[in-house]
């Protein structure tokens, strides 16, 4: 007897929560294997950045094609497609010996994963298209999403001491297979019928863009800001910014339909989007530097400290989907960008209650924030426009955390090095110094005595700081963008109601 449509949806739905628990946790465990991979692979703290960036930068470079092919050629083909991909790159990170190469390899899964990741929303926002069941689909990929993001670290700090940091990776082939074969089996396939062409000079142009401002972000400093390189990465990230926005407004089929940010609600959304990767996601980076190296903890007390920032968005989701119900993303998603805030100005407070307490509260703004956002941003725009409407999404989500991570490293040392020139008054060599800031930077405290301890502690309040007033900023934005009432246009009523019910 063939299954019923309802049982088939329910396996869809498990089939893209899989997805996105895999992508989740690629995410957040690799964060606590850094220290350990540092140390082994000898990368440096310019290394662990590039990483993380390899793959956020790589998830960039693909999100819009993805959109759009998914679009054109079918969400469950490339869903099918890039959880192989993400499997098979994922197998060559475990692999990987030498630093050149896990990055390699990371850019590789980072591309993969980008497309995963943008085709498992479309292809929700397709299965579950209205009403109750897209509420309840949205805030299930919502929570599972936040299983994958709350437990990472601790996942990877317990991978780290009782197995080996290569398993953060080699842990994703079992379960590709897994999602694989439910996605198969589960998944409608769907596309959008206009949907011919690919807009490779907007994905090229955009890619270069956020590429040099990266490279001019992380190297800028050691280099020189008159080295040659640094000066063709920032004027070369200029250029190809103008070059995108100019192929955007004059390419006939655009993978950046600029007309959907004439819709407040995805606008407003967007912001939210920028605003978790502004300050949330890029700290995590660091974190576990914070918790090892300034309080001494080790690696699976760190690990569980870390759930203090992460556990709140896994159980807050509920709970934002009755106040979106009650209040609609509108105040929602700026009230929990605010709490993220809130929570980056208390970590610095005097004292370990402080800094848990801080991490509580940005958690909470997150489990606020994500699903109203994602839901939203899909709900806004029209449905066979899904893909290009999740890629902007995304789009906006990764570059945000790309540019950040190389921005909170830059502040990170910014402020060792600033503490470094007080208590080392008369220090000549300015490169020796800043080599010294960046061994701190990376937890390398026992070298360097009693002053590296309160120069490491200066930096991160630098990056709390920053993250706190990222976050607010983006709040205020997002708060005027959605505007003091309900649209009343039919697409945004959607999106409004949607939205309202708890994705």
């Amino acid at each position: 007897m063939a299954p019923s449509p309802t049982h088939r949806n329910a396996v869809a739905a498990v089939a893209i929560c899989l997805a996105a628990l895999m992508f989740g946790l690629e995410i957040s465990s690799v964060p606590a294997v850094l220290p350990t991979v540092e140390k082994l692979l000898h990368t440096g703290f310019s290394g662990a950045q590039w990483i993380m960036n390899a793959y956020t930068i790589a998830c960039t470079t693909v999100l819009m094609a993805s959109g759009t092919l998914a679009d054109r050629y079918g969400r469950k083909r490339m869903l099918l497609l890039s959880v192989v991909a993400f499997g098979i790159t994922s197998l060559a990170c475990g692999l990987a010996r030498d630093a050149s190469v896990l990055i390699a390899s990371r850019f590789l899964q980072g591309m993969s994963g980008g497309a995963m990741v943008i085709c498992q929303i479309a292809a929700l926002s397709h299965q579950f298209q209205e009403g109750p069941a897209r509420s309840r689909a949205f805030a299930a990929w919502g929570i599972i999403f936040g299983v994958g993001l709350g437990f990472g670290p601790m996942i990877g700090s317990a991978i780290a001491v009782w197995l080996d940091w290569t398993w953060v990776f080699l842990i994703q082939v079992p379960l590709s297979l897994v999602t694989l074969a439910l996605i198969a089996w589960s998944v409608d396939e769907s596309r959008d019928p206009e949907a011919r062409h690919l807009d490779l000079a907007g994905i090229v142009s955009m890619s270069l863009a956020v590429f040099g401002l990266t490279y001019f972000i992380t190297q800028g400093p050691s280099l020189g800001l008159h080295h040659p390189l640094v000066l063709i990465a920032l004027f070369g990230a200029t250029a190809c910014f103008a070059a995108f926005l100019y192929v955007e407004k004059n390419h006939a089929h655009p993978m950046f339909d600029f007309s959907v940010f004439r819709i407040r609600p995805f606008s407003g959304a967007l912001y939210g989007s920028m605003g978790m990767n502004f300050s949330f996601w890029p700290f995590m980076i660091y974190l576990p530097i914070y918790f090892q190296s300034v309080l001494g903890y080790g690696v699976v007390t760190s690990g569980l400290a870390l759930l203090a920032y992460t556990l709140p968005t896994l159980v807050i989701p509920p709970l934002a989907e009755k106040l979106t119900v009650r209040y609609q993303p509108r105040a929602v998603i700026p009230a929990g960008l605010f709490t993220i805030g809130l929570g980056f100005f208390v970590m610095p407070l005097h004292g370990l209650a402080a800094l848990l307490t801080g991490c509580v509260l940005a958690g909470i703004g997150l489990g606020m924030t994500n699903t109203p956002v994602s839901n939203t941003t899909t709900g806004s725009a029209p449905t066979a426009r899904a893909g290009m409407a999740s890629g902007i999404d995304m789009s906006a989500r990764l570059i945000t955390l790309a540019i950040n991570i190389a921005l909170m490293g830059f502040l990170l040392i910014e402020g060792i090095l600033a503490y470094l020139k007080r208590a080392i008054p008369g220090a000549a060599d300015a490169s020796a110094l800043r080599d010294t800031a960046n061994q701190i930077a990376a937890g390398n405290l026992s070298s360097y005595g009693a002053p590296a301890h309160d120069a490491l502690v200066q930096g991160f309040h630098w990056v709390m700081l920053y993250g706190g007033i990222g976050a607010w900023v983006l709040a205020a934005a997002s708060f005027v963008t959605f505007g003091s009432k309900p649209q009343k246009t039919a697409s945004l009523s959607r999106c409004a109601t949607d939205s309202g019910n708890g994705a």
